[in-house]
């Protein structure tokens, strides 16, 4: 099967977030959704360009987009030809408050399967990209650096403990598995670093699809590994929401799905 030219859709990503996303960044311009999250002009303004420029270039295609409704992401994921899974403005909060993390995620998927992801990190201009199958790249160069990190007690970890369980978010901070944890707030960012050797491990309670579509695949084509709390695979191509557990590095995946039981 032949799919999108990822350079064509980079140039359709990269301009957009430059002329939408830039110019707002930090404007403290925002309002709360019902489920307490915010949300500014730039990410409507942002989806609806996307939107329309790509169904201009790939009119098979459906779009799922963060900002539609549910019933409408729902109707998205049942087209026949596929769909784009799209966070327009990934790390809203950051955005808003000038914290410099944000990105635009796309992933493409077809018969359920992720078959490509981009990820456009507009303030770093690095664009992070997969082909199912083809690898993992970062500003067109592979993506293959091998983890330093082999214990445990010697790794960098993602983790977003507001939505973790009570009791395991209590267990990571009394009992200190790892040399040091981060939070970003930006799910795409966290998948590409993770693939990036910028940390080592990366646990998450909750992520909606378009969090996690794009950058599942970069890992994974970076050759790191995923698994949700429930040992099941975090991908699923349904319509749900999604626990982490990820790690670039086959050994520090094993001992941290051991740390928590999975």
């Amino acid at each position: 099967m032949t799919y999108p030219d990822l350079k064509q859709l980079e140039a359709i990503v990269k301009p957009a977030a430059r002329e939408i996303l830039l110019p707002g960044f930090g404007k403290l311009d925002y309002k709360h959704k019902a489920d307490g999250s915010i949300i500014t002009a730039a990410d409507k303004a942002m989806q609806k360009r996307l939107q329309q420029e790509l169904g201009k270039a790939w009119p098979d295609y459906a779009f799922l987009g963060e900002e539609m409704t549910e019933d409408e992401q729902r109707a998205a994921m049942t087209n026949a030809d596929g769909y784009w899974c799209i966070d327009p403005l990934d790390g809203t909060n950051n955005y808003a408050t000038r914290m410099p993390f944000l990105a635009v995620s796309i992933a493409l998927i077809i018969n359920n399967q992720q078959v490509q992801g981009l990820i456009y990190d507009p303030l770093r201009e690095e664009v992070f990209t997969a082909i199912k199958g083809e690898g993992a790249r970062l500003n067109g160069s592979m993506l293959n650096c091998i983890p330093n990190k082999t214990e445990i007690k010697s790794t960098i970890a993602e983790i977003d403990l507001k939505r973790l369980p009570k009791e395991l978010a209590v267990r990571l901070v009394t009992e200190e598995p790892f040399s040091s944890q981060r939070n970003i707030g930006s799910s795409a960012l966290d998948w590409c670093w993770l693939a990036a050797c910028r940390y080592n491990v990366y646990l998450h309670g909750g992520q909606k699809p378009w969090d996690y579509a794009a950058g599942n695949l970069i890992l994974h084509e970076a050759g790191g590994q995923s698994i949700s709390h429930d040992g099941e695979p975090v991908f699923r191509g349904i319509y749900e929401n999604r626990s982490v557990l990820a790690s670039l590095d086959e050994d520090i995946f094993m001992h941290w799905k051991q740390w928590l039981g999975i």
